[in-house]
């Protein structure tokens, strides 16, 4: 089920990109600070479009590793705790 949902915005991201792109045909400048280009105003918004969504998941994927990490340690942490009150517990 979750990869025909997957393929199914797929396909609709993309038309709407293709729409995007046909509906604003005419051409634009882009200034960067090394080059000059011309393209058409579709194709620079799904470039900024999806230059702008690599960013956001590179940042959210730099967040879970974070987050991954530190459950790791807090799982380690807890094992050696429970190890250390089972020792305790039969100490006794």
């Amino acid at each position: 089920m979750s990869r025909f949902l997957i393929i199914t915005v797929v396909v609709l991201v993309g038309l709407l990109a293709l729409f995007l792109s046909a509906m604003n045909s005419s051409q634009v400048e882009i200034e960067l600070a090394f080059a000059r280009l011309r393209s058409p105003l579709g194709v620079a918004l799904i470039v900024a479009f999806t230059l702008g969504l690599l960013g956001g998941l590179f940042w959210q994927a730099k967040w879970i590793a974070q987050l991954l990490n530190e459950r790791g340690r807090l799982r380690r942490a807890l094992r050696l705790a429970e190890s250390k009150a089972r020792r305790e517990s039969e100490a006794a």
